[in-house]
């Protein structure tokens, strides 16, 4: 039995009867693990402990949320169809930018449709569900394998046009020889080239708090409180957001994912997952269904992107490179793919221990060790740490280093997952194609009859 397998089994079945007790009692754990980091970090260096804390909870619930929500539209293309589909990246990519563009004001640089910003994001979440529509046209009628290619290549591609000056908007004068604005039918867009685009999301729960005018009533109360204890406004703002993601958003993706896998459309889904030639032939069209569920998953991927980077207000290109459909691939093995559970579990996983937490261990023990050996030597590289043979030396190699090793010890765990525990945390937890279990069906003994 593997240290994964001893490690569910020590959870208490009351988490594991439940999954709202089980990603509860995950999440809370996860929160108090970080929340007593930052604050033992902030009493050793000063700092206020209070702030410190709520930023650390803020940050870790928000990348738990974003994770999360990706996971669970991954597994939505993977976890239910099958679909090997490593152009996440790229699909939020696409949500993002046309969300920006949508909003834009039609004067600006780069110019937009100047378009309401509720309006803006239903029509992204079409735009890239058509994108997604027409990618999958030609590419859901090739492998697995090539299925990925092409769709990691859509992605570059998505990336890279998106960075390219001649469709930047940025020169916005016709007489100019640079003049870069996209003209569709007299439509005139830019997507602000290798420079990035403003969003017009940005802290979007701070109009919970402040208006033009000034504070809301809400604003006073709780920016008076937190001021009080030394909390600062902005971790305020940030806090509310990551909360509403985690607690709305997440919650609406579990739910529709939920909804989508237990309909008949769901249970074809997953019986192309499990053998799509048995599924063509009782009759169903499964590259219809294959497109259908290739749309959805991507405007549901182009949301998360909103939520995520649409939410800082600004965005470059370059944030989206292949490594985000890498981490959250990884979220999703690591939680168990075709288990919606297993996707939230993926992704809190993911974000506070793989993602997070070397970083804020190192941290930790770079604080450590200075108060008890006083400032750590700080070698330039690996060669000069080890011809010291000084331990301190070492040590100090390995915070300054943790950036670089986050990536060995990902690798470490996926293939200690793939050898011992391949279906992840929660994928034993995978939804079956049928209706009913079949694996509990009577037998002679319950009055059913037998095989002999």
């Amino acid at each position: 039995m593997s240290v994964a397998d001893h490690a569910w089994d020590a959870v208490p079945a009351y988490f594991k009867e439940n999954d709202i007790r089980l990603v509860g009692g995950l999440l809370l754990g996860t929160l108090l693990f970080h929340g007593v980091l930052a604050g033992f970090l902030a009493a050793v260096n000063n700092a206020s402990v209070a702030n410190a804390v709520a930023n650390s909870v803020s940050n870790i619930t928000f990348l738990i949320a974003v994770y999360a929500l990706l996971a669970l539209a991954l597994n939505l293309h993977w976890g239910y169809t099958g679909l090997f589909n490593i152009g996440v990246a790229g699909f939020m990519a696409v949500g993002v930018y046309a969300m920006s563009i949508l909003a834009a004001s039609p004067t600006g640089s780069p110019p937009g449709l100047g378009l309401p910003v509720p309006i803006a994001i239903v029509g992204a979440l079409l735009i890239t569900a058509v994108v997604g529509g027409l990618a999958a046209l030609p590419a859901l009628q090739l492998d697995a394998d090539y299925l990925a290619i092409v769709t990691v290549g859509l992605s570059e591609i998505i990336r890279l046009v998106l960075n390219a000056s001649y469709f930047a908007g940025t020169v916005t004068d016709p007489e100019a020889t640079s003049y870069n604005v996209v003209d569709v039918f007299g439509i005139q867009f830019g997507t602000g080239g290798g420079q990035g685009i403003s969003t017009p999301i940005n802290s979007p729960a701070r109009m919970i708090y402040e208006t033009e005018s000034g504070l809301t009533v809400v604003g006073e109360a709780v920016y008076g409180l937190a001021d009080t204890v030394g909390i600062g406004t902005s971790v305020v703002v940030g806090g509310t957001y990551a909360a509403v993601l985690l607690l709305v958003f997440v919650t609406a993706y579990y739910v529709l994912l939920s909804r989508i896998g237990n309909s008949p459309f769901g249970r074809v889904l997953k019986a192309i997952r499990e053998d799509e030639l048995v599924a063509r032939s009782l009759g169903k069209d499964t590259r219809l269904f294959k497109i259908k569920v290739f749309m959805v998953g991507c405007a549901l991927m182009g949301l998360g992107g909103i939520l995520w980077q649409g939410s800082y207000g600004f965005v470059n290109p370059n944030t989206f490179r292949p490594i985000v459909t890498f981490y959250i691939f990884t979220a999703l093995i690591v939680g168990g793919a075709g288990s919606n559970t297993g996707s939230v579990v993926g992704g809190a996983v993911f974000a506070a221990f793989l993602l997070e937490g070397p970083r804020r261990l190192a941290g930790l023990v770079d604080a450590i060790a200075q108060l008890l050996f006083g400032s750590l030597p700080r070698p330039g590289n690996f060669y000069e740490a080890m011809v010291t043979l000084d331990p301190l030396a070492w040590l100090g190699y390995l915070i300054d280093s943790v950036a670089y090793l986050k990536f060995i010890l990902l690798g470490a765990v996926l293939v200690y997952l793939m050898q011992n525990r391949s279906d992840g945390l929660m994928g034993h937890r995978s939804e079956i194609a049928a209706s009913v279990d079949l694996s509990d069906r009577s037998t002679g003994e319950n009055g059913g009859e037998s095989d002999e």
